[in-house]
């Protein structure tokens, strides 16, 4: 199992990086949170350049490439809910022209003579408020709805969060009626690990992003009449940040890699992924802080942004003490 991109893979990099760099820019990001500017435009480009037909557990890796450009950008689309939640649910259901999100728990079904009546609200629902389908787990299975069809009975609201870009919502269910046709024969274990791993590159990107910015601005400020870069003290944060990110990165995508190859250590390395990428992030999170000084805590500063996804990151799909402790368990096992 190789741990290195191939010519393809490199190419689709640099090809990525170079449409988000252009299509998403830091300008934009702002408007959004100062503005209310609509991302719609945004996500129509990735559905156009075929983004989102990256489903399939095949392409694990390419997706995962996508979305540490999206992490690195802080994207404002529904495009990793869509693409690492939404879709290994979904499995034959998924249509990739179509916006999508799962509601993993706070819902139950019950039998009836038509089918099957969800009740509950889902809490944190990543981009719960503008899916056009959803993917919802129940302890009877996993069922598709569509919000717009069932509206009267289907209610999603956006809670305020610390990320002013990201989309979290309250997805309520009052006695909605499914038919059998619409339970789904998904994989949920398989569909957690995917959603791990997505969310680990994610926030490796973040992280990333956070560094580059330190970097850029250690070589234009100075203290004491020279370059805040030349500093030892400054030196040894940012190589702490560039070794935790590479570290947090390998994992991201060997978890890639062994959903791409159907391996069976697939559970133990989503897990592991999610956990070193929340354990990047708060080392990075903090560096960051300090290495901008007051800067870093104004509203002016872009690297806010990244610093607010990073944390959202580690808060949501559990945090790093949570793997670590499955983690801890399942060696505990072999013992």
């Amino acid at each position: 199992m190789l741990l290195e991109f191939d010519a393809d893979q490199r190419l689709w990099q640099e090809t990525v990086r170079d449409a988000v760099s252009k299509q998403c820019p830091a300008s934009l990001i702002r408007d959004i949170a100062e503005n209310g500017v609509d991302p719609a435009p945004l996500w129509t480009s990735y559905l156009e350049a075929g983004w989102t037909e990256l489903a399939d557990p095949e392409n694990a890796v390419e997706l995962a490439i996508v979305l540490e450009e999206l992490g690195r950008a802080t994207d404002p689309t529904p495009f990793l809910a869509t693409l690492t939640q939404y879709a290994p649910l979904a499995g034959d259901r998924f249509d990739p022209q179509v916006a999508g999100a799962a509601v993993l728990s706070g819902v139950t079904a019950v039998r009836d003579a038509q089918g099957w009546v969800l009740s509950g609200t889902g809490r944190f629902v990543l981009d719960g408020d503008r899916a056009e389908r959803l993917a919802v787990v129940t302890p009877a299975g996993v069922f598709c709805v569509d919000p717009q069809t069932d509206g009267a009975t289907v209610t999603s609201r956006r809670v305020e969060v610390f990320d002013p870009i990201l989309h979290v919502a309250e997805v309520s269910f009052a006695g909605v009626k499914v038919a059998d046709s619409e339970r789904l024969s998904a994989d949920t274990e398989r569909a957690r690990h995917v959603a791990l791993m997505g969310m680990a590159i994610t926030m490796v990107g973040a992280c990333q992003r956070i560094l580059d910015l330190v970097i850029e601005h250690a070589k234009s400020r100075q203290q004491f009449g020279v370059l805040i870069g030349t500093f030892q003290a400054v030196q040894h944060k940012a190589t702490d940040m560039y070794v935790a990110i590479e570290r947090a990165r390998a994992l991201a995508y060997f978890a890639a890699l062994t959903i791409a190859a159907d391996d069976p250590r697939r559970r133990l390395a989503a897990a592991m992924a999610k956990a070193s990428a929340g354990e990047c992030q708060s080392l990075v999170f903090k560096h960051g802080i300090q290495l901008f000084g007051a800067m870093g805590f104004t509203w002016e500063n872009d690297v806010q942004f990244a610093l607010k996804r990073a944390k959202a990151g580690e808060l949501l799909l559990g945090g790093a003490a949570e793997h670590r402790a499955m983690i801890a368990e399942e060696y505990g096992k072999d013992l």
